[in-house]
């Protein structure tokens, strides 16, 4: 990705997001406060309708000029995606039609190849059966989806896990794939997003649309990452299934712990409460930023523990 598109796509995304957001003021269209609400203050859940549609329409334009920056097919499961996302901000959409709905996609996906057909050690498994491979894409589809959707809690935080998740694979990966121009793209749609969240007040927040949608490219990656056509950077090689937990590891941690602590409350473990890690550090005074930079700096000093212990495994 050049760095015209990326100065273009950032610019339009800021006059977007500002756009959006005074359309949905206008209307009065604001975040409720909740039980999971770490605000308090008025904000409008706009900036994943913001950085889809600064997707969406930049794509549109190069299409007209004879230029697939990615595989627009994706476009498919990734607008269902953002619509579900929407029509949850709006209206709560029971969890079981959610969970439908991303099997749905994630089944798409699977048929774009998009599948995880080798374990690469992992239980004693490589190669699987076609069968295996199609439900594992399935669940992991959905644990990855709803771990990101479960960190977008405070300021800046989906935000960041994204990005530097992305970075870093790009990083490790020894070139580019079919889906660097995509990140990069969504990642100059999310950087005004600083902005916004951080704001003292009309704030704009990621909402469920967001965090789907990028919920949906971290499971893109990490179907890549297990494929054939990732391939590490010379001397960072390591077992790809242990590099793709890793990788994650800060909301599959956090997803697991708050499934734990509500089925030992005797709660659903999608019932909302503030037992994320992000909430124990705001009550603890923290704010969302430096919440924010505790969170990421120490589970990327994790990352690196980890990955040089699996080197000299």
């Amino acid at each position: 990705m050049n760095i015209t598109l990326f100065i273009f796509s950032l610019a339009f995304s800021t006059i977007l997001h500002f756009g959006v957001q005074r359309i949905f003021i206008y209307y009065k269209k604001f975040d409720a406060f909740n039980i999971r609400s770490s605000h308090n203050t008025l904000a409008t859940l706009t900036g994943g309708i913001g950085v889809f549609s600064t997707l969406l329409l930049v794509s549109m334009f190069y299409y007209f000029k004879d230029l697939e920056l990615f595989d627009y097919s994706l476009f498919i499961p990734l607008g269902i995606m953002f619509v579900i996302g929407v029509y949850d901000d709006f209206y709560n959409a029971d969890f079981k039609l959610k969970f439908l709905l991303q099997i749905i996609v994630a089944k798409i996906l699977i048929d774009q190849g998009y599948v995880i057909s080798n374990y690469h050690g992992l239980f004693g498994l490589y190669e699987v059966s076609w069968l295996l491979a199609q439900f594992s894409t399935v669940f992991m589809f959905l644990i990855i989806v709803n771990s990101i959707n479960f960190i977008d809690g405070i300021d800046g935080l989906a935000i960041t896990d994204f990005i530097k998740t992305i970075l870093l694979i790009e990083f490790f990966s020894s070139g580019y794939s079919n889906l660097t121009s995509l990140s990069f793209l969504i990642i100059s749609s999310l950087i005004p997003l600083y902005y916004f969240n951080f704001k003292k007040r009309r704030k704009v927040f990621l909402g469920d649309a967001g965090s789907l949608f990028l919920g949906t490219i971290i499971a893109l990656y990490t179907f890549h990452i297990l494929g054939e056509g990732f391939v590490f950077r010379e001397g960072l090689s390591i077992n790809k299934t242990l590099f793709s937990i890793i990788l994650l590891f800060y909301p599959l941690i956090d997803l697991l712990r708050v499934f734990i602590i509500r089925i030992r409350n005797r709660k659903s473990p999608f019932h909302p409460d503030q037992n994320h890690l992000h909430h124990i550090l705001i009550n603890r005074g923290y704010p969302s930023l430096g919440s924010v930079f505790i969170i990421q700096i120490s589970f990327s000093l994790i990352f690196f523990i980890l990955f040089w212990i699996a080197k000299l495994i």
